[in-house]
């Protein structure tokens, strides 16, 4: 197994800033490793958590947001290891960063409980891009700890250099995934004409900020213990205790009044880039065409907007770093339409310029991403939202479209920017409006087989799987800047998790880079084994598409709330054609259920005419009237519904060889 400590993030208004602020110790260029402390070497159990097999004694970084236009995080972690678990845990080291940021002056060493010091030679740090994320690539420095085993202590320590500075903002994180004694970071903040503030989510009112030597500033916690992922949790950022840095010349201004004032500022600039001319009335009459409702209008300004100009923001543009670099700014809607080539940006402004000039009322909208954190306008920040979304009044209501960025149908979002209050922009008083959740039927997967069994338990047939909405949404943009070839293994790899034995072959990807239809998955499959023979009865699970997939909740206790991303919805259609002279023992199936206005299951099970073809169909939604956060005591009730579902999913039927039997019809 191996460690690694988590990325921080952070939402700007228009860039996705991502700073590693991980744990360390006051480090410099040319400091010496620390002495050990002989009660720590002797240290027997933990201090934090009684269980834990590993506990870091100091986790300490300083941080120089000076005058070099660089920031700068000097990092030392010291950790007791306590088990043969912790051994596996600490056994490799990886240190996450971006193309931005530099690694230097990595090192690492191992105490044994006798005092002998192990070295990490220079030559065993490795470095690697893992994965590439918009543009930017991740990459990772690793190491195995040298003699590791129980009752050591290890220590490495780094420095990252971030190139530009922070961007006026970083983050300050205190839980780990491992129990910490003591957490302490050093700010020097930059010596500018703004002042250094902060703001604290989830951190203990007794935990502040003092002044330490060489203009730093001093923050800490101590006996924190280990964060513990759970299935479908609030981000990190909600639940973790963290603190955010920034600088502003103003220390007095209330919430309501910083927003205010932000949401007049750039109304200014949104009525400049969108000020209408005669060319784009004429382009939103002509694309607008025999369009009657305004609902139609709008979705005909869209389509425009997201199938003749070339997104140059979109992974899958088709354009190369060096041909995004040559295109250049539009200045003004104008400019947009007749280059047809813009960035996510400038296609939401455009698209805004076509509604002023079919007579709607637009606004800009900066909305929160609730994977990051569940916004709350008074975080009076600017990085917490963007202004990323175009709102357009249609009768009483605001309608939001987000045609920057590529795969959001109509009358939606993305998931991220759903159910988040957005500011709207005006010249007199900025308004918040709650974004909607898009409702379940909305994002659909639609899953059709059909297969036949053999006598010996061999499945084997042909699937189409369709998504639409949120589904949708997350799968071209996981797929859009793959190969052919790799998003077919995408797809392998994603069926032989649930079956292992699976074959799969003649698959089709369909809709990657369509922003209006479905993404579509087709292919043949051969399962062997699928059904168990056990004499003359084959027993078989008819809900194909839940084989292999295990129960969603099996803690029996729950620390943090429980967050479904997005309501959905499923309907399925398995046909399954009987081998040779078996028929049902019997055609029972689960009985249906409800949880009361937030989710429905039914699924039926009926043979046909013929008695040769078993019928199978399943409806199933959650999160209907916007219900997809609960606090942690709804956790028993939703887990004993999902116990529920995962156990009608997994209802085995009987096939008895020799004469038909009573059957119930397919429906």
């Amino acid at each position: 197994m191996k460690f690694s400590h988590p990325l921080a993030t952070l939402v700007a208004p228009v860039l996705l800033l991502i700073l590693l602020a991980a744990p360390s110790v006051l480090a410099f260029k040319d400091e010496e490793w620390r002495p050990i402390d002989p009660a720590h070497l002797a240290l027997k159990t933990p201090v934090v958590e009684k269980d834990a097999d590993a506990e870091v004694i100091f986790w300490e970084v300083r941080i120089d947001d000076g005058e070099r236009g660089e920031l700068e995080e000097s990092h030392y972690v010291r950790v007791k290891i306590f088990t043969e678990r912790g051994k596996e845990l600490y056994s490799k080291i990886e240190i996450p960063f971006f193309n931005f940021t530099k690694i230097k002056d990595l090192a690492a060493r191992t105490i044994k409980a006798d005092g002998a010091i192990i070295e990490l030679k220079k030559e065993d740090i490795f470095e690697q891009t893992k994965v590439q994320i918009s543009g930017l690539k991740l990459k990772h420095k690793s190491f195995a700890v040298p003699g590791i085993e129980p009752g050591v202590i290890i220590e490495y320590r780094w420095r990252e250099v971030v190139d530009g500075g922070g961007g006026g903002r970083f983050q300050l994180n205190f839980q780990r995934e491992i129990p910490v004694q003591n957490v302490t970071y050093y700010v020097k903040p930059f010596s500018g004409i703004y002042g250094m503030r902060y703001m604290p989510f989830q951190v203990p009112d007794s935990v502040r900020f003092t002044k330490d030597k060489d203009g730093f500033h001093k923050i800490s916690m101590s006996n924190v213990p280990a964060f513990r992922e759970e299935p479908r949790m609030p981000p990190r950022n909600q639940v973790r205790p963290w603190i955010l840095i920034y600088y502003s010349s103003n220390v007095s201004q209330s919430p309501a009044s910083y927003w205010r004032n932000l949401g007049q500022r750039y109304h200014e600039f949104f009525k400049e880039w969108t000020k209408v001319n005669d060319d784009v009335r004429k382009a939103a009459t002509q694309i607008m065409g025999d369009a009657a409702t305004p609902e139609q209008k709008l979705d005909r300004l869209l389509e425009y907007c997201r199938t003749k100009i070339k997104n140059v923001s979109d992974d899958a543009s088709g354009l190369t770093p060096e041909e995004r670099k040559k295109v250049k700014d539009n200045k003004k809607p104008s400019d947009t339409l007749k280059r047809g080539v813009a960035d996510g940006g400038e296609i939401n402004m455009v698209f805004a310029a076509l509604a002023s000039a079919a007579g709607f009322e637009t606004r800009l909208a900066f909305v929160g991403d609730r994977s990051d954190i569940f916004f709350d306008p008074s975080f009076a920040n600017a990085s917490f939202i963007s202004p990323s979304v175009i709102a357009v009044r249609v009768g009483s209501q605001w309608r939001f479209y987000s045609p920057g960025y590529n795969y959001v149908p109509a009358g939606m979002l993305r998931w991220q920017q759903e159910g988040q209050q957005a500011l709207l922009a005006d010249e007199t008083e900025p308004a918040w409006v709650k974004t909607p959740i898009s409702a379940p039927q909305l994002s659909l997967e639609k899953r059709t087989a059909k297969l036949r069994l053999d006598e010996d338990g061999t499945l084997e047939g042909d699937v189409r799987i369709e998504y639409t909405g949120q589904f949708a949404i997350e799968r071209k943009e996981y797929n859009d800047d793959e190969s052919p070839a790799e998003r077919e293994e995408i797809l392998r790899k994603i069926v032989k998790n649930r079956m292992d034995t699976a074959e799969v072959t003649n698959i089709r990807v369909e809709n990657v880079q369509d922003p209006a239809k479905p993404f579509v998955y087709e292919y043949h499959i051969r399962i062997p084994g699928y059904a168990q023979r056990t004499g003359k009865r084959v027993f078989l699970q008819p809900a194909f598409f839940h084989r292999g997939i295990p129960a969603l909740f099996t803690q029996s206790q729950r620390q943090h709330s429980i967050y479904f991303h997005y309501p959905w919805s499923e309907e399925d259609e398995v046909t399954i054609e009987l081998p040779a002279g078996y028929s049902l023992d019997s055609p029972d199936a689960p009985a249906p259920f409800r949880s009361e206005k937030v989710s429905d299951y039914k699924a039926t099970i009926g043979i046909s005419k013929d008695q040769r073809t078993l019928v199978y169909k399943r409806s199933f939604y959650f999160g209907d009237n916007e219900a997809i956060l609960f606090p942690p005591n709804m956790y028993q009730p939703l887990r004993n519904y999902f116990d529920r579902v995962y156990k009608a999913d997994n209802h085995t039927i009987t096939l008895k060889q020799g004469a038909a039997t009573a059957q119930a019809p397919a429906k």
